[in-house]
């Protein structure tokens, strides 16, 4: 009896379940960090310098996972309500807004019309080194995603023309489109794109306008 009182109860069965667990406490530890960080950002126990990156790569780890995580976990809101998760600040910096709140202030301080641009740039940066991280690296999988890219960054008034961001795009798309849709890039290739995409989100950042 005793005995079999101490053996070890298992979440799952099979290999598929536990990475599926060890994916749900991910996304779980992923919210509440951010709640944590946003209160930290709002309360001036952190600086916008270090607040920003961390954000940034909270951001870009919560749209990974849940990409992948789309068929198991249609909704994050309902993820939330099953483990009682009261994050509403990790809600809206993840769900909502999407960009760190320092960016949005930026943007907002130089120019209404220039914070959605801002805000998209963000977006279509992080879509696209998310989908080959994810490895989908597919000619019609990340021209769509390129192409808007490029379009976000032409509405940005303040960005030259000659802005690394939209030369490296104009290049990858003037690539892709002398291949067929369903070509793949090469290992070597998808690498060379993220470190250019990453290069480029790094430059876009610092283009804005400094908090003061």
């Amino acid at each position: 009896m005793a005995a079999d009182m101490a053996r070890e109860v298992k979440l799952w069965n099979d290999k598929r379940e536990r990475e599926m667990y060890d994916n749900f406490a991910d996304l779980f530890a992923i919210i509440r960090t951010m709640e944590k960080l946003e209160k930290a950002y709002v309360r001036d126990v952190i600086s916008s310098k270090d607040y920003e990156p961390e954000c940034t790569k909270l951001i870009a780890q919560f749209k990974t996972l849940t990409t992948s995580l789309k068929d198991t976990i249609p909704s994050v809101e309902r993820f939330m309500e099953t483990y009682k998760m009261d994050c509403p600040a990790a809600v809206n910096r993840l769900l909502v807004s999407g960009i760190p709140a320092t960016v949005e202030h930026r943007a907002s301080s130089s120019d209404l019309g220039t914070a959605a641009a801002v805000a998209e740039c963000v977006q279509h940066f992080i879509t696209s080194m998310d989908s080959l991280k994810l490895n989908m690296v597919a000619v019609d999988q990340l021209y769509p995603a390129l192409s808007d890219l490029l379009s976000a960054l032409s509405r940005v008034p303040q960005l030259p023309p000659d802005f690394e961001g939209k030369v490296k795009a104009r290049e990858w798309i003037s690539r892709l489109k002398n291949m067929g849709a369903s070509e793949e890039l090469t290992e070597q290739q998808a690498r060379q794109l993220l470190f250019d995409l990453d290069s480029s989100y790094n430059a876009f950042i610092n283009s804005l306008p400094k908090s003061a």
